[in-house]
C-alpha cells in the first residue's frame, strides 16, 4: 500500500507542478458551458416577420393587434409591413425576413361569415428552430382568434392542461451535466492518457520495475492517481458551473453526497476506459490524435446536448454502452430534478461496474507490455 501511494504521490506532484496543465483540463468544459449555454437552447427573440395585408378590415386589425402583443410581451418576433407578397417572399428567401404572413383579401368578410378564413405563413425552414418557434406562436395566435368571445357553458372541446414539475430550465443548466462529465474526461485524457504514454515512452515505467514496486501496485497506483485528478476536476466544475448556472442545489449536504458518489464513479469509469485504450499504445502522438475522435464519439451521443430519444437506432446503441450517458443522466437527476438516490443508483452501478471491468481487462494487457 505504501509503495502504491508513492506512485500516486509522484503523479500528483507532477500534475501540480504544471498549473497550465490543470487550467487547460478545465478550460474546455468551462468555455463550452458558458458559450454553448448562452448561445443555444434559449427562446427565440426578435425574429423578423413581414406582414402583407390585402384586407385592411376589422378582423385583419385583430391580427395586427395580436402581433403587437407578441412584440411587446414575449418578443418572439417583430413585424414589418409589406405591400407586395412577392417582395416579402423574396426577402424570406434571401434571409432579410425569418417569415412572412399573408392576410388575403376578403379575410374579414369570410371571418365574420364563418367561412373558414385562412392566413398564409411563409417560413424559412432551413432554420428549423426559428421556423418552429414562429409556427408555434402563430398557431397559438390563430387558436386565440378562433376562440369565441362568449365561452359556452357546456364544454364542447377537450382541453389540455400542462403541469410543469420544475421551473423553466435554462440551457446552461441543461448543459451543466455534460460539462462536468467532459471536465473529468479531459482530466483523464490529459492527466492520465497523455502523461501515461509520455512516461512510458521515456522509460519511467521500466524504472519502476527495478524498485520493490510490483506491477500490480504500479497499475493500481497509476489508476488511483488518474481517478484523483478526475475527481478534483469534477468537483471544481460542479461548484463553478453550478454557481455560473444559478443552481443552489449544491448547498444541500445530501445533494453534495450524491454528487460526490457520481463524480467518483464517473472518474473510475473514465479512468478505466482510458487505461484500457492506452495500455498497448507506444507512440505519444496517438492519444493526442485520438482526443477529438473520442470526444465526438463519447460526448455527443450521451444526451448532454440533445435528448437520446431523438437519435437514430445506431446512435442509441452507442449511447447504451457509453459511460458518458450514465454520468450525464445522473448529474441531471441530482442537479436539475433533485431525484435522490433512487434516480441514480442504476447509473452508479453501471459506472462502478464499467470502471472495474475495464481495469480488470487492462491489467493483464499492461503486464505483457513491460
Amino acid at each position: 500500500m505504501t509503495r502504491m501511494m508513492a506512485i500516486v504521490e509522484r503523479e500528483m506532484r507532477k500534475f501540480f507542478r504544471s498549473p497550465t496543465l490543470m487550467m487547460v483540463s478545465m478550460a474546455l468544459p468551462l468555455v463550452q458551458l458558458v458559450i454553448l449555454g448562452n448561445a443555444m437552447g434559449g427562446k427565440i427573440r426578435g425574429a423578423k416577420v413581414g406582414v402583407v395585408d390585402y384586407d385592411h378590415g376589422s378582423q385583419a386589425l385583430k391580427v395586427h393587434e395580436a402581433f403587437n402583443d407578441v412584440a411587446a410581451n414575449i418578443r418572439t418576433f417583430t413585424t414589418i409591413e409589406y405591400n407586395d407578397e412577392k417582395k416579402a417572399r423574396e426577402d424570406v428567401r434571401t434571409g432579410k425576413l425569418d417569415a412572412a404572413v399573408i392576410i388575403p383579401a376578403q379575410y374579414s368578410r369570410r371571418a365574420l361569415a364563418g367561412d373558414s378564413p385562412q392566413i398564409g405563413l411563409v417560413v424559412d425552414n432551413t432554420d428549423q428552430i426559428t421556423s418552429s418557434s414562429i409556427e408555434s406562436e402563430m398557431q397559438s395566435l390563430v387558436d386565440a382568434l378562433n376562440a369565441p368571445v362568449i365561452q359556452p357553458k357546456v364544454v364542447q372541446q377537450i382541453a389540455l392542461e400542462i403541469v410543469e414539475l420544475y421551473p423553466y430550465v435554462e440551457y446552461m443548466k441543461y448543459l451543466l451535466a455534460g460539462s462536468i462529465s467532459l471536465a473529468m474526461y479531459v482530466a483523464v485524457m490529459i492527466g492520465g492518457g497523455i502523461l501515461y504514454i509520455d512516461d512510458k515512452a521515456r522509460g519511467v515505467h521500466e524504472g519502476y520495475l527495478v524498485t520493490p514496486i510490483t506491477k500490480f501496485e504500479l497499475v493500481l497506483g497509476l489508476n488511483l492517481a488518474g481517478t484523483v485528478k478526475a475527481v478534483m476536476s469534477g468537483i471544481s466544475l460542479t461548484v463553478i458551473g453550478s454557481l455560473l448556472a444559478g443552481l443552489g442545489s449544491i448547498f444541500h449536504p445530501v445533494t453534495d453526497l450524491l454528487l460526490l458518489l457520481l463524480i467518483v464513479s464517473t472518474s473510475i469509469a473514465f479512468n478505466g476506459m482510458m487505461f484500457l485504450m492506452m495500455v498497448r499504445v507506444e507512440d505519444p502522438l496517438v492519444p493526442r490524435a485520438m482526443f477529438g475522435v473520442l470526444n465526438t464519439l463519447l460526448f455527443f451521443p450521451s444526451g448532454a446536448i440533445s435528448p437520446v430519444a431523438g437519435f437514430p437506432k445506431w446512435l442509441r446503441a452507442i449511447a447504451v454502452v457509453d459511460p458518458f450517458t450514465y454520468a450525464v443522466h445522473g448529474f441531471k437527476a441530482v442537479l436539475l430534478k433533485d431525484g435522490g438516490f433512487d434516480a441514480i443508483w442504476m447509473d452508479l452501478v453501471f459506472l462502478f461496474g464499467f470502471g472495474i471491468a475495464t481495469l480488470l481487462i487492462a491489467t493483464p494487457l499492461f503486464k505483457r507490455t513491460l
